[in-house]
């Protein structure tokens, strides 16, 4: 059982459904237009916008959060654009990436300082097998660029031993663990937020139906864990950096900024709504998809939608 509920939690964007129950705006205009890859849709209008022109839109960000397909190379691609353009427009963007724990913080310092340190005792240090456990290859074109280009890289998840508490033990007992003092979780707010509650309770019995009333419960908590563990690493950082450094380039699932609700509203409500933030959904988009383009448009699932090719893997799979 901790193995599915553990497997739950990181589960692939593509998995999640797609409209959480009173969040829905007006729906996509008739005359959209034809939909492409690369294509950046800004979600209030339905529109195209320019990249060149967009960038200027994000570059007085304080946080952009980019919700990526897991194991879309495109995905990666989307995010090293935005980083070259903002470094071209003498921004110091900083990349915070769910693909690392804290615990693999100072792994992935020295990697990116020491130009001589290799790749085997960096996933080592890091412990990227712990925390993550996915092909590295899918995501070290973002860790190269960083250490090429001297960009900071935040890792953005609590250590993967505290999600494992939360999933077995229940939140109230787990935050009495004490590594949970250690990293700095113990006295955290966690806030329970009902329009966040009833959207992971519809993902979670959608994508994992048949298991029991507590075993739903705790793998909501580890959720809520996870994502308050992520707001808490972006919200430290703006506090302890001068006004202007930045952006801030959140890289995770797109589960974790759908709706505003899993990272980005708890790092408003960290930061008593004193930051200028986006989200960024991104998407594999085909000819026969254009129906899921236009549910995203229609449930405003965040500030842009950006269309790129399919995966390797193809297409992705939804709970319904």
């Amino acid at each position: 059982m901790l193995h599915l509920l553990l497997a739950a939690l990181f589960v692939p964007v593509s998995l999640l459904l797609a409209g959480p129950p009173g969040l829905h705006s007006a729906d996509t205009p008739p005359s959209a237009p034809a939909y492409q890859e690369w294509q950046i849709l800004e979600v209030k209008t339905g529109r195209p916008v320019d990249f060149e022109a967009w960038i200027s839109t994000l570059n007085d960000r304080d946080v952009i959060y980019l919700g990526e397909e897991h194991q879309n190379r495109s995905h990666v691609e989307a995010a090293l654009k935005i980083l070259q353009a903002l470094l071209a427009r003498d921004r110091r963007p900083v990349l915070a990436l769910e693909m690392f724990g804290w615990d693999g913080q100072a792994g992935l310092d020295r990697y990116l300082s020491d130009r001589d340190s290799a790749r085997d005792q960096f996933l080592h240090e890091s412990r990227w097998d712990q925390n993550w456990g996915g092909d590295y290859d899918d995501y070290e074109p973002l860790i190269n660029f960083a250490r090429e280009r001297r960009v900071p890289v935040l890792a953005l998840n609590p250590p993967r031993p505290l999600v494992r508490r939360v999933a077995s033990q229940g939140m109230a007992q787990a935050l009495g663990d004490p590594d949970m003092l250690r990293w700095g979780m113990r006295d955290e707010p966690l806030f329970d937020d009902p329009a966040y509650r009833d959207m992971i309770a519809k993902q979670l019995r959608l994508c994992h139906a048949g298991i029991s009333e507590d075993a739903y419960q705790r793998m909501y908590e580890a959720s809520m864990f996870r994502d308050e563990g992520m707001a808490k690493t972006i919200s430290d950082y703006l506090h302890r950096t001068q006004p202007g450094t930045g952006p801030v380039i959140s890289y995770t699932g797109g589960g974790h900024i759908q709706y505003q609700l899993p990272v980005p509203n708890r790092v408003l409500r960290r930061r008593t709504g004193a930051v200028r933030q986006t989200t960024v959904y991104l998407t594999a988009f085909a000819p026969d998809l254009v129906n899921d383009v236009h549910e995203l448009l229609r449930d405003s699932i965040a500030d842009y939608i950006w269309l790129t090719p399919l995966s390797a893997h193809g297409a992705p799979r939804r709970c319904r």
